[in-house]
């Protein structure tokens, strides 16, 4: 996966993002670390094109991130589920194919089916999403992110609500994800995950980054603020 980010800023009320640059090439899972607030799920939904920057851009595989192209090789899994509660699990993809890709009901139902197996919902498929745990409705969400057959699948902190063991179920359902040929970038709080599944980490620190590369950075930080972060968190 190639990744540029240039001259990127982004204000709501108080500068977001500060004039962000990077460049990268031929990483398949990118981890994108930080407090709160510093800017790092503001960054990934300036990815996903859900939002425009003030200034600047990011091109994802040589696409700018406002092209439609780009939009149709994405999957966006947010932090809370957001699937429709008065659908099952698999009308929740199968209706994202029909009106979004256009597939028939036979082929949208068939490809929902085979994405929430891939995520072990199986049993679960035909259940609202009340009915079904945090973790297994987070896994849903992941199946619907799938079945749009992404380039890239983005997830902004996917376990913020989930207690330690559903945690634990959807970091690995995703780690499970690796074989398919995918390209990730990903925010979370969970360091021993960015140690197992990122090969490439960007820490971020009021709006800037302020270390990026391998996940080594973690253990041999070269900035006070990366230091004082991982002190934190281990």
């Amino acid at each position: 996966m190639k990744l540029a980010i240039q001259n990127l800023s982004h204000t709501y009320d108080i500068e977001v993002l500060k004039n962000v640059q990077l460049e990268l090439d031929d990483y398949n899972a990118i981890g994108i670390i930080g407090v709160s607030g510093s800017g790092k799920s503001t960054l990934l939904r300036l990815m996903a094109g859900l939002e425009k920057p003030s200034s600047g851009d990011i091109f994802i595989n040589e696409q700018s991130v406002h092209s439609s192209s780009h939009r149709d090789n994405i999957g966006f899994v947010f932090q809370h589920h957001n699937l429709f509660p008065h659908l099952t699990l698999e009308r929740n993809i199968s209706l994202i194919l029909e009106k979004t890709r256009h597939k028939s009901k036979e082929v949208a139902s068939a490809t929902a089916r085979k994405n929430l197996e891939l995520l072990h919902l199986h049993d679960q498929m035909h259940k609202l999403p009340k009915h079904v745990s945090g973790g297994q409705a987070q896994r849903a969400s992941i199946a619907r992110a799938l079945s749009v057959d992404p380039e890239v699948i983005l997830l902004d902190e996917p376990t913020s609500s989930l207690d330690p063991i559903l945690t634990h179920d959807v970091l690995s359902a995703i780690e499970n994800l690796r074989g398919l040929g995918k390209n990730f970038i990903f925010v979370t709080h969970v360091m021993s995950f960015v140690r197992d599944f990122a090969d490439y980490v960007i820490f971020m620190h009021e709006g800037e980054i302020v270390e990026h590369g391998s996940p080594t950075i973690l253990d041999k930080p070269q900035s006070n603020e990366l230091a004082d972060f991982m002190s934190k968190v281990r």
